[in-house]
């Protein structure tokens, strides 16, 4: 009679397997044609969304085997009791773990396919949202158990003011980096520079932000640093500025206010200047073998490389017109008098 019981034990064990296995398959195939429809449509979130859900839903139905089989084999098996006390908490876990990976499908999402969204903030968010949903669900888990919620926060509390001395320098980085993503100074790409590093933005970190230099170098920087020295983001700049000085020989000081006319004039038609910006072309300076000339205007590209040629264009313009008065370009020169 016992060998009948078992043998039915096994049956129905045997059964719910099998049941779990045609929904196993059953989902997998709603879920496979779901996707195929979703990469039909324009809104690639959904897709996202259905891959991040797979998993989960995959786990909850096999659990749910193990779940139904666990309680059919709790008569025969004492030991198999209190195990179910246990078990109850897997499909919060499993739950859980599906949140956790919808939050980082939309945050995939939006760093792919979304060009207005700021990636380090998404960033952030994403990672304090999971911060925010293990600590509850670990607290519920903890009140379950019979754990006291209230020490639990007194203990952590005390510990906290512990840790933050033990670790103030760490954790002013961390802050720092905080501070980075509210004010966003700069961001992952940029171009930055101050008076002791110069380099573009790879990643800024929880604790460091790390900036790849020109000569491709790398450099890790603690986020505090950045509450403490100014710093310049050049890849954020609408224009970029030519400020030249020119000198002209003392000899052709009649000619120089037809030249400063006509290199204003030039500047005012190039097509590449931006007149809405400081547009200024003066006789300056009184230099020991030459008289300066000071050229300022802004370009319209930020370009660096366009910038230099369209810089070049109009220096070989401005030697052109001074060749075109019969004027020459100072360079340094002593004059020795004699006596007799």
């Amino acid at each position: 009679m016992d060998f009948l019981q078992n043998l039915t034990f096994y049956q129905t064990i045997g059964a719910l397997f099998v049941a779990a296995l045609i929904v196993h398959i059953a989902t997998s195939i709603v879920l496979k044609q779901l996707i195929a429809q979703a990469d039909k449509t324009k809104n690639q979130l959904d897709d996202y969304l259905l891959k991040s859900i797979s998993a989960p839903l995959k786990a909850l139905i096999w659990f749910a085997w193990f779940y139904l089989s666990i309680n059919a084999l709790k008569g025969e098996v004492a030991l198999l009791v209190p195990v179910i006390k246990y078990i109850d908490i897997l499909p919060i876990s499993i739950i859980t773990w599906g949140v956790l990976r919808i939050i980082s499908g939309i945050e995939s999402y939006l760093l792919e396919h979304k060009d207005s969204a700021d990636k380090d903030s998404v960033r952030l968010i994403a990672r304090l949202i999971k911060i925010l949903i293990i600590a509850s669900i670990v607290l519920g888990v903890a009140q379950y158990f019979g754990f006291s919620i209230s020490g639990l926060l007194t203990f952590g509390g005390v510990g906290g003011i512990v840790m933050g001395f033990a670790a103030k320098d760490m954790l002013s980085n961390i802050f720092g980096g905080l501070m980075l993503q509210m004010d966003r100074p700069f961001s992952t790409g940029d171009w930055i520079r101050s008076s002791q590093f110069e380099g573009t933005v790879e990643k800024i970190g929880w604790r460091m932000t790390r900036i790849r230099t020109f000569s491709k170098n790398p450099i890790y920087i603690p986020n505090s640093i950045f509450a403490s020295i100014p710093i310049e983001t050049p890849s954020r700049m609408t224009n970029r500025r030519i400020n030249e000085v020119i000198g002209i020989r003392y000899d052709d000081i009649a000619k120089i206010p037809a030249i400063i006319t006509e290199v204003e004039a030039m500047l005012k038609a190039h097509k590449e200047i931006d007149q809405s910006q400081a547009l200024r072309v003066y006789f300056n300076y009184f230099n020991a073998s030459s008289l300066d000339c000071n050229i300022v205007a802004f370009t319209k590209t930020t370009s660096k490389d366009k910038y230099q040629q369209v810089k070049q264009k109009i220096l070989l313009n401005i030697a052109d017109i001074i060749t075109k008065h019969k004027a020459e370009i100072a360079y340094p020169t002593q004059t020795l008098h004699i006596q007799k």
